[in-house]
């Protein structure tokens, strides 16, 4: 498969610790230009990774004719926006999670992007790793019987007031950050949506965001707790209890690239421990992206899975306010 020429739009430290090595030995992607507002730090960054060309603004980089895609892991508030000049430049687009600040910008997006000759996807990489497409074929066996609860914890620690994770106006706080994938999960473990959602809120006296949340998802005859913090000491774990069975998902979003990876089941038959060769979940992310643009075939992540999952955290946040559940 020829490579899809990709240019990146923001020089972030997501992109320069997790990003930048399975895509540059990507088989199916090609890095061809990096772009920051800050052109020091793009020649920097490119150099480092033998990047061929570099702008100082995002504008120029979607001037540039060969690039055919662009990844964005620019600060969420700023995903709308650039979403749409790259549309409107011709680019395939994969932007990091979460795609918008809320459904109705989601919604909004879908309409924009809609008739448009461009694949648009969220780059929740969890689900390309081997061990949860596991996951969701156990739950298609019933390897652990009728579901009924799915118990997630996913925090970390960053009390830094002038990090973008903890500025409200730039999308900042748990639910957005982490929650979303305490949410997505659950929606990919049960293969459906929740009819309604129970949320409680914590939020921060000095930057006003959600530092310590928590929520109910109701799928019918099973729950999904979770909570999700950003000053608390990192942990992740994601545990399902069925009819017959429990499974345990280790270190379930944040996998090494360099370690097998595991899934925990507890069954009658007794406990094993099926593991995965090391994998980039980040390559993985890249190369069913790619694989869509040059198949010309839908995306893996559609628009209305990512319209579902904020659709979900708009209403954990009223829940949040009004101490209520809410539909969705």
């Amino acid at each position: 498969m020829k490579k899809v020429k990709m240019g990146v739009i923001g020089v972030s430290g997501h992109l320069l610790t997790r990003m930048m090595l399975p895509v540059t030995q990507s088989e199916s992607v090609e890095v061809v230009a990096l772009a920051s507002r800050n052109l020091e730090k793009a020649e920097r960054a490119a150099k480092e990774w033998d990047v061929p060309r570099v702008y100082g603004s995002y504008e120029a980089l979607l001037e540039d004719s060969e690039i055919e895609a662009v990844y964005i892991p620019l600060p969420n508030h700023m995903h709308l926006d650039w979403i749409k000049k790259s549309i409107d430049a011709g680019k395939h687009v994969l932007c990091e999670k979460p795609l918008t600040l809320t459904a109705d910008e989601t919604k909004e997006l879908m309409a924009y992007a809609e008739g448009k000759d461009i694949k648009l996807m969220e780059a929740f990489m969890y689900r390309f790793h081997p061990k949860w497409q596991m996951v969701r074929e156990l739950m298609k066996v019933s390897g652990i019987g009728e579901i009924h609860a799915i118990h997630t914890i996913f925090t970390y620690n960053n009390n830094d007031p002038k990090n973008i994770r903890n500025i409200k106006e730039y999308g900042g706080g748990s639910l957005m950050d982490i929650g979303c994938y305490a949410i997505s999960s659950a929606r990919w473990i049960m293969n459906k949506e929740p009819q309604k959602v129970m949320g409680m809120i914590q939020y921060s006296d000095v930057t006003s965001t959600d530092v310590l949340s928590s929520g109910i998802l109701d799928f019918g005859k099973c729950r999904a707790l979770f909570t999700v913090g950003t000053g608390s000491y990192p942990a992740q774990e994601v545990k399902v209890y069925g009819l017959s069975g429990t499974l345990e998902v280790v270190i379930p979003f944040n996998d090494p690239y360099d370690i097998p990876a595991q899934v925990k089941v507890i069954t009658a038959l007794g406990e094993r421990v099926i593991e995965f060769a090391p994998t980039n979940q980040y390559g993985e992310l890249f190369e069913n992206f790619a694989k869509a643009i040059r198949e010309d075939a839908q995306v893996p992540i559609s628009l209305q899975d990512s319209y579902m999952n904020m659709r979900i955290i708009d209403q954990l946040f009223e829940s949040g306010r009004t101490r209520q559940w809410e539909t969705i």
